[in-house]
């Protein structure tokens, strides 16, 4: 059984990878988790189960996935490139600092797809108009795309999922992640700025452009949007009703103007990969019961000192390079559930260590296509060697922020 349900997961994941003909994830994960049904590998009553219990968390990934297109569509992200190359002054490792604060940003409150889907373009052009190098600044987008969504739970699905089994408040969560996520930050920072330091030499003085008006309206249902996150939880509301509102304001105005369709809106909440994510939450339930989760929980420590909270992290970012954080997220969760420290850790461990391959996150594989789609495929031996020198700095560092937050919190 564990042999047939190993076969669909990689399968699930191959096609997730190599995506063929350009087809959606779910055109795998889908009939991969009605074989698992059929097979008897999952009941379907454990099958309903689940997807029940994923159902909230794939509703407010549509929702935010929805945001963060409306707030494209606003201008947004095209008034934070015009401002990171405003402040640049043509200067690129100014740039970089500005990238770096505007992808943290961007990643924590949006969602690490914003900063992949609609912040990188828009940063890969504005380091072509200061007439920079466009590799330490895409890079960053990546890199904290990943890493920068450890700060809130609606960062990253991984973190919704963490989350919903965590018992943890919104603010207990973010207080408790704040540390680790500055902690990484500042190691990716120091790397980038090393590993890039020839790209980064380089100053010009760039032709003088129009300034990109800033999108208020916009903005202000952003920040509001987020305060909603945080002030529903504790009153019972999902965050993605919060989503959801935030959505419908961005929109009101587009569809008055007639510069929104509904056919573009309902693409932009991606529906096949929500659908994905269900097909994916089968195939992996599949897995643990039939093996992997009686291995899993043999290799998890069962406390929260500073060596069990590094060696879940470890093992989290290891299962993310080799099943996908997604899947690696599903398969440990039970395993840790108990423990919000451990929680905390698997976190860092499926947040931080997609940054080592390009299989550990599916956003990192996006990334690589909007590169590809501009002439500017990155080096395979280049993200190898920068995951190397960022993953293990960044792994310790976030590890021990967590070790001192729960310490001091008493957690």
């Amino acid at each position: 059984m564990l042999v047939v349900a190993v076969l669909l997961l990689v399968a699930v994941l191959a096609f997730a990878v190599a995506r063929p003909f350009g087809l959606p994830e779910a055109v795998a994960a889908v009939p991969a988790a009605a074989l698992a049904v059929l097979f008897g590998l999952v009941p379907w009553g454990d099958a309903a189960g689940e997807v029940r219990e994923l159902g909230p968390t794939v509703g407010f990934l549509a929702a935010v996935l929805l945001l963060s297109y409306l707030a494209e569509a606003h201008g947004v992200f095209a008034y934070i490139g015009d401002r990171a190359a405003r402040h640049s002054r043509g200067r690129p490792k100014r740039l970089l600092g500005a990238v770096f604060a505007a992808a943290a940003l961007v990643t924590a409150a949006l969602s690490l797809d914003a900063t992949v889907v609609l912040l990188t373009p828009v940063v890969f052009t504005a380091a072509l108009r200061i007439r920079a190098r466009p590799e330490p600044h895409v890079y960053a987008c990546t890199h904290l795309a990943n890493s920068a969504s450890l700060l809130l739970p609606v960062s990253n699905l991984t973190n919704l999922l963490a989350f919903a089994a965590s018992g943890l408040g919104f603010a207990t969560f973010a207080g408790l992640m704040a540390a680790p996520w500055l902690a990484v930050i500042g190691v990716e920072y120091l790397i980038l700025r090393r590993f890039f330091a020839a790209d980064l030499a380089v100053a010009s003085d760039p032709p003088a452009a129009e300034p990109v008006g800033a999108p208020r309206y916009a903005l202000v249902v952003l920040a509001l949007t987020l305060a909603g996150f945080a002030a529903g939880q504790p009153l019972g509301v999902h965050p993605a009703f919060a989503a959801v509102a935030g959505a419908a304001a961005l929109a009101v105005p587009l569809v008055r103007a007639r510069k929104l369709a509904l056919p573009a809106a309902i693409r932009a909440a991606n529906p096949a990969f929500c659908a994905f994510v269900f097909g994916l939450g089968v195939v992996v339930l599949a897995v643990r019961e039939h093996g992997l989760g009686a291995l899993v929980d043999t290799l998890t420590p069962g406390g929260a000192s500073f060596l069990g909270l590094l060696a879940v992290a470890g093992l989290a970012a290891l299962l993310a390079n080799v099943l996908n954080n997604l899947p690696a997220t599903l398969v440990l969760l039970p395993a840790v559930q108990h423990n919000p420290g451990l929680l905390l850790a698997v976190l860092i461990g499926v947040d931080v260590g997609p940054n080592l391959t390009y299989v550990g996150s599916l956003a990192t594989l996006l990334w690589r296509q909007i590169l590809h789609a501009r002439d500017a495929a990155p080096s395979v031996a280049q993200f190898l060697r920068l995951g190397l020198l960022t993953v293990p700095a960044a792994l310790v560092a976030a590890v021990a922020a967590l070790w001192a937050g729960l310490r001091i919190a008493g957690v």
